[in-house]
């Protein structure tokens, strides 16, 4: 038996009824960041919410020396241990990747996974699409040598490769701040991502039903790994949101929504005549 490890403190809300949904966020930000789908899910579903690593009132685990995605991968297993039972897994970018390590562990119960976004750099390394993955390294090779010079508002280039010229500008003060206040603990979630092998027929034996997520106006690069995901992924389906981009949990909460309570109740069903145990 694995012994489960202690996590000191971390974030965990929820709300509604009906179906357990574990809503993972991505970097810079909270569990608050799936307000907006949670709002538009109007109550059919119990919503429980956290925070990764280093965000909220999550305490930070990892170091430079030891910046494991296994750490994030815990986390999320003791939400799920402490919300009881199986859970539908949902985890946008970072957090999305966090969550697709959670089901390659396959140490606690999952119904399905949905990730939206997920930088699943290594993807593209191993099939040698070097161009995409060049994409990644150079913007964030870039952005880590302004901060270390000293810009504060370094991880703007960053949260512009997602979303688009501009959008790290039109983020209200206070999200911006944050932004810049954490960037210390973006960068460990950079090495995270990095160092996080995903072989194609390892991701080829995750045995839930999984759903990925990516906006049509999205980076190409990041729109191809979330792609060669769906393919690696036994039976994985690909969802396009059009007219969105990164952050659609927040530009396209409706969207976003939809698309979880489609594929959810479509696992549901199927639990149903397939006789699979409820979460």
């Amino acid at each position: 038996m694995i012994a489960e490890p202690f996590i000191e403190s971390f974030d965990y809300d929820e709300t509604g009824d009906g179906p357990s949904i574990v809503f993972v966020p991505g970097s810079c930000s909270t569990g608050a960041a799936w307000r907006p789908v949670i709002s538009a899910l109007n109550g059919r579903f119990r919503c429980i919410t956290t925070s990764l690593l280093g965000y909220g009132g999550t305490a930070e685990r990892r170091t430079a020396r030891n910046s494991s995605i296994a750490h994030e991968a815990e986390l999320i297993e003791a939400v799920i241990r402490r919300a009881g039972g199986a859970v539908h897994l949902v985890g946008h970018s970072f957090g999305g990747l966090a969550s697709l390590a959670v089901a390659l562990r396959a140490r606690v119960p999952l119904q399905s996974l949905t990730i939206m976004e997920a930088p699943a750099v290594d993807i593209l390394r191993e099939i040698g699409e070097y161009r995409h993955y060049r994409t990644f390294r150079e913007m964030s090779d870039a952005y880590f040598a302004a901060f270390r010079g000293g810009d504060k508002e370094a991880i703007s280039s960053m949260i512009d490769f997602y979303g688009g010229s501009g959008t790290f500008a039109s983020w209200p003060s206070r999200v911006r701040a944050y932004a810049m206040e954490t960037t210390h603990v973006n960068i460990l979630d950079w090495a995270s991502a990095y160092a996080f092998e995903l072989f194609p027929p390892v991701l080829a034996g995750i045995d839930v039903p999984v759903m990925i997520v990516r906006g049509a106006e999205s980076h190409p690069a990041v729109k191809r790994a979330n792609e060669l995901l769906s393919i690696y992924i036994k039976g994985a389906s690909l969802v396009t949101t059009e007219g969105a981009a990164h952050f659609m949990i927040l530009t396209h909460p409706e969207d976003a929504a939809r698309a979880v309570a489609d594929h959810i109740t479509r696992v549901e069903k199927r639990c149903v005549f397939d006789g699979c145990a409820a979460g």
